[in-house]
């Protein structure tokens, strides 16, 4: 077995395992027997129940033969590609916290595999951490509110694409998000970066641009959209997106086409959220490698 895996392994042993774990496994099954045409089916454990989770992990992980028989019932392979590995919880008055932790799994290229649900936990054990810090700080000053909610969506599940998003929100008083985006080559089993879809870095230019046009075009056509681009009113030119990041968030969606993820604030009043933007592949074509990701 990895022996990443078995520290996750090992992390959570002491957890009983209730004794329904067969019952939810075969009650999945049957499920999608009796259905072919879902396409996932996604399960949710907590507390006790993240020893079940972790445990069909390191199953299907641990022994290609069971990996094999499940791979040949309908429907099964999509139930164990994302699942929540474990939930960390706090209710109350003043503090509240969700945080849910997802894990990868089936990947034929462990090491991605493990590195990624590695990545994942070590994100919201330390987002944890400091949720717990901060509270013990604001009991010390009087207390307070504070709020967490961190989780994971699926973005693009495809035969070829898998694309997940993990979003942070945090409160206190007001409120900031964070978005973070992995997406999965799943034939050629491995990650995409944005900088290895372009020849070279013209594609930072040629999608600030399209943004830029598209942000016009929207608040044109929506008096409740806002952006900061230039010709925007009182938007001060230290204000105004510019530019992409070498590296910004984005996935590939159902279509195939590129899509750029902007947080809470980055380019835009904080009521508008995190806001995204679909890049027409004309506009990007001359700079692709191919078109294998992007259609």
């Amino acid at each position: 077995m990895n022996k990443n895996l078995e520290l996750l392994r090992k992390e959570y042993e002491d957890i009983p395992i209730p004794d329904e774990l067969d019952m939810i496994v075969d009650r999945a099954i049957n499920a999608s027997l009796r259905n072919p045409k879902h396409k996932r089916v996604k399960y949710t454990w907590i507390a006790g129940a993240c020893a079940a989770a972790l445990l069909l992990l390191v199953t299907i992980n641990a022994s290609p033969a069971v990996a094999n028989a499940l791979s040949a019932i309908p429907g099964v392979d999509r139930i164990i590609k994302v699942l929540t590995l474990r939930e960390y919880v706090v209710d109350e008055k003043d503090y509240e916290a969700n945080i849910k932790v997802p894990a990868i799994a089936n990947l034929d290229n462990k090491a991605l595999e493990t590195g990624l649900n590695e990545k994942y936990m070590k994100e919201n054990k330390a987002l944890f951490d400091k949720f717990q810090t901060e509270i013990e700080a604001m009991k010390k000053q009087g207390g307070g509110h504070l709020g967490v909610d961190a989780g994971y969506e699926i973005k693009t599940d495809t035969d070829e694409i898998l694309s997940i998003e993990r979003y942070v929100v945090e409160s206190a008083g007001s409120s900031s998000e964070e978005l973070k985006l992995d997406t999965i080559d799943k034939k050629n089993q491995i990650l995409i970066t944005l900088p290895m879809l372009f020849k070279d870095d013209q594609y930072i230019r040629l999608i600030s641009e399209n943004i830029q046009e598209q942000m016009k075009s929207q608040m044109k056509e929506n008096p409740d959209k806002f952006y900061w681009v230039r010709g925007a009113a009182d938007v001060l030119p230290t204000d105004e997106f510019k530019t992409i990041k070498k590296d910004q968030n984005f996935y590939i969606n159902n279509k195939g086409k590129l899509v750029i993820v902007f947080d809470k604030y980055v380019v835009a009043p904080g009521y508008m959220g995190s806001v995204e933007f679909e890049i027409p592949t004309e506009a990007i074509a001359s700079d692709l490698v191919s078109r294998n990701y992007i259609k």
